[in-house]
């Protein structure tokens, strides 16, 4: 576990690695698309064709799910056991029932890592929100829950035949009893306007308002301290008792030696004695009227967090700025600072297992906190040592840094092999399915359709086994039949065979501009690590169908 460092690969594996009670903030904005068709994840088993990975965030039931499930169900002293066990009676083998089951590993892993002082923010949306909340409750108990904060990501939204969404949820829970909090850090200032009329009456002292001394007398009678007249003033009378504050932090700019005598103070008339002659209880002239405590402004700066963060915005309804990298789910770097400065000691280390385009490790890193992020996306990883830190020395973890890990890689998790040669090349996503992927790992968009293709479609498939021609075949096929514009062949060393080169070049060539470009090519990941690519044309991003940005891929290891 190594402090400011990146990790590729699955959260679970690697969390699962280190030592536990050693993060103080674990933020997590996991893979869950609202816009997922309900009927595939409420549906009994039914198939999605979802494409691209890391951002169709569609999950589907099948062995993977079936084997979490068993699990857990079998697990007894899993925290995630009788949450998931309802869950299932509750919504059957589905595919909100797949995601709830994967996400329940990694929360269990989350709350392991967290010291008893640590918190956690798991950013979802109202899709899974309140399926998540009874996991986390089942994880870290109900009762270290501390809030649902919604925060308006946007300001309209055009939704046929249902409210605009223009909110997420953050889940707010805390380890312990006694977690770090300081919700002053991010507390709002209040405008002049706010302060005087907040506090109408002055003093020597300064603006004041006059706050309650009483408070409802919940059973008791008048022989009761707090129930006995004051000064003439019958509290009994009014079915109340009196309630002077039991601290002085009200009083820190009156004077710390009252202070301190007035916390010594236990009895109610000796408390409310002195406050008045300290000359904090306001006497109102009018007949009928009751005494109040002087509230001083000058001790009332800030407005504190409340749990509706209208500010700021997401990247939907507002010009994006520089901040924006192109990332479709980026989170504002000032909502990342309000919960890190909010959660986490000076020094403190925040962990994000879902991290994405590094907004959370950059927010760390300016406001003095360690961080540690990982992603099952390379590209994820570029884009934060390139261009979000644009720290190319970032110690990166899980990804070959030459041919030999790159060996040891497809060997130990050839699937995961699969994903991140794909990832090597610009525009490319892996594919969602692992298994019957119909001879397809991944996809990319060119940016222009080529006027004698059928579709501006780009497929890859990866193998790191002995190179054998009738695979190639097979894929060569596949690229015809899914009337791709071109296909990548990629291997983990380069093809020797001539035979192959040969039908390679059999499918031709097409043409953009000026330029030409082979309709089906080989390539390795042994010529990735020597800095040459296949000649592409230029592409989309994957993510958001803009121009593919090239100084994300400009890098080699």
């Amino acid at each position: 576990m190594k402090i400011n460092s990146l990790y590729y690969g699955d959260c679970l594996d690697w969390m699962r690695q280190w030592p536990a009670d050693s993060v103080d903030l674990v933020y997590l904005d996991p893979p869950f698309n609202s816009s997922t068709d309900y009927n595939i994840l409420f549906g009994q088993g039914q198939e999605t064709q979802a494409q691209v990975r890391a951002f169709k965030d569609t999950w589907t039931w099948d062995t993977a799910a079936q084997e979490r499930l068993d699990s857990m169900e079998g697990a007894v002293a899993h925290r995630a056991h009788n949450a998931v066990r309802g869950l299932h009676i509750v919504m059957g083998k589905t595919g909100m029932l797949a995601y709830l089951t994967y996400m329940a590993q990694r929360l269990a892993e989350c709350h392991r890592l967290l010291k008893d002082s640590g918190s956690l923010y798991l950013h979802c949306d109202d899709s899974a929100s309140h399926y998540l909340k009874i996991l986390v409750d089942g994880i870290f108990g109900g009762r270290y829950f501390r809030n649902e904060v919604t925060w308006r990501r946007a300001t309209a939204h055009n939704d046929a035949k249902r409210y605009g969404r223009i909110s997420d949820k953050i889940l707010f829970y805390t380890k312990g009893d006694a977690p770090y909090w300081a919700g002053h850090n991010i507390a709002s200032p209040k405008t002049k306007e706010q302060l005087l009329a907040a506090y109408p009456r002055e003093d020597e002292i300064g603006k004041y308002r006059a706050d309650n001394l009483t408070g409802p007398r919940h059973g008791g009678g008048p022989h009761l301290p707090s129930a006995k007249p004051w000064r003439g003033y019958d509290v009994h009378a009014r079915n109340r008792h009196w309630s002077p504050p039991k601290t002085g932090h009200y009083a820190e700019f009156i004077d710390s030696h009252f202070v301190q005598n007035y916390l010594q103070i236990e009895g109610v008339h000796e408390r409310l004695d002195a406050l008045d002659a300290a000359g904090l209880i306001y006497h109102p002239k009018k007949k009928g009227a009751w005494p109040g405590l002087k509230r001083y402004a000058m001790a009332d700066q800030d407005i504190v967090p409340q749990d509706i963060f209208l500010q700021p915005r997401g990247f939907t309804n507002f010009s994006k700025g520089k901040e924006w990298l192109g990332y479709p789910t980026q989170k504002p770097m000032e909502l990342l600072r309000k919960l890190i400065l909010a959660s986490s000691p000076k020094g403190g280390l925040v962990l994000d297992p879902f991290c994405g385009c590094g907004t959370t490790m950059d927010a760390a890193a300016r406001h003095g906190r360690d961080w540690i992020g990982i992603d099952i996306s390379t590209f994820a990883i570029n884009l934060i040592r390139y261009r979000r830190l644009k720290d190319h020395n970032i110690p990166t973890f899980g990804i070959p840094q030459d041919l030999a890990g790159a060996r040891q890689l497809a060997k130990d998790r050839p699937l995961d092999f699969e994903a991140w040669a794909v990832n090597l090349l610009p525009g490319f996503a892996p594919n969602l399915k692992k298994v019957g992927d119909t001879g397809i790992d991944g996809r990319a968009a060119m940016l222009h359709k080529p006027a004698t293709a059928e579709s501006a479609l780009i497929l890859a498939q990866v193998k790191s086994g002995k190179f054998q021609l009738g695979q190639l075949r097979d894929f060569l096929h596949v690229v015809k039949r899914e009337k791709a514009a071109m296909g990548i062949y990629i291997t983990l060393t380069p093809i020797t065979s001539a035979t192959a080169r040969k039908e390679l070049a059999a499918l031709g060539g097409i043409r953009i501009g000026a330029q030409t470009y082979p309709r089906a090519q080989g390539w390795s990941v042994a010529e990735y690590f020597e800095k040459t690519r296949p000649p592409l044309p230029p592409m989309r991003d994957p993510f958001t169908g803009k121009p593919m940005q090239e100084d994300l891929y400009a890098h080699a290891p």
